[in-house]
């Protein structure tokens, strides 16, 4: 049985890493909208992307201020997207369910890290279909430090094999496979399309935090979602056996999953 002053203190963190993530969410909306359009992300402050007027402190309070303005400009009254708020929520929601799974470990600090790399990953992928080089670089400095703590103190993290260097070997095999297929699809589509660099790129960091096993499997279970949605798209009429689609959302999806459940769908595979 747990002592109560455990459990209050678990709690105080648990509501900690919510409120957090709601204020990374905040951020990643500035990465989000910037970095595939080549803007800093620090200069100038937020602004409207409407009437490009600064936004007050008062209204960047996440989630909360898109309420309270009913989600419309302060001084244009022009609409804000709702995926402000949507990308807000979901990174407090995947922080507060990662502290909630591993608690005080070093996998708590390794599952947001690639949590939040991989939100901005997705939702840039999905409106612009590239994987910006800027954040494939963040995820492999991120990742290196986790490799480095993993391979010097030989934490449990993640379900991985027991070798100081099996990140290394679900870097390598992930992305390489990858590589392959990069190159198969160009060989097919030449200019209409095909995998782009930027999804296998990004396996890079995904390996080296994930390690052998669940950056292998991540990347089967990107491949089954890719596959399944695009048939029932097909079937809907959707799409067309020439329309592009970003595999991006699809890594990220089937690596969050993995991140929260990779032992028992290993255990199923």
């Amino acid at each position: 049985m747990l002592d109560a002053p455990y459990v209050s203190v678990k709690l105080l963190f648990a509501i900690l890493a919510f409120i957090t993530g709601l204020c990374v969410g905040s951020f990643l909306n500035v990465c989000i909208y910037r970095i595939p359009r080549e803007i800093s992300i620090i200069f100038p402050p937020s602004e409207c992307p409407n009437c490009r007027k600064k936004i007050k402190v008062t209204d960047l309070i996440p989630v909360i201020s898109y309420m309270i303005l009913r989600g419309k400009c302060r001084k244009c009254k022009n609409p804000i997207s709702i995926l402000y708020p949507v990308v807000e929520l979901i990174t407090g929601l995947l922080w507060l369910l990662a502290f909630l799974k591993f608690g005080f470990t070093f996998e708590t600090v390794a599952a947001i890290f690639l949590i939040t790399l991989l939100i901005p990953v997705a939702f840039i992928d999905l409106e612009f279909m590239i994987i910006p080089n800027g954040l494939v670089i963040t995820g492999l400095i991120g990742g290196t430090g986790v490799f480095l703590f993993h391979a010097l103190y030989r934490p449990v993290i993640f379900f991985d094999l027991p070798l100081w260097y099996a990140p290394l070997i679900g870097m390598i095999s992930a992305s390489g496979i990858l590589f392959i297929f990069a190159l198969v699809t160009y060989f097919i589509y030449k200019n209409d399309g095909g995998m782009g660099m930027g999804d296998v790129k990004i396996f890079l960091p995904i390996g080296l935090i994930l390690g052998a096993r669940l950056a292998l499997l991540s990347l089967f279970i990107s491949f089954m979602i890719a596959g399944v949605l695009s048939a029932i798209l097909l079937i809907l009429k959707k799409l067309n056996r020439k329309s592009a689609i970003p595999f991006g959302p699809f890594i990220v999806i089937a690596t969050i999953l993995i991140i929260f459940t990779g032992p028992d769908l290993m255990f199923i595979y």
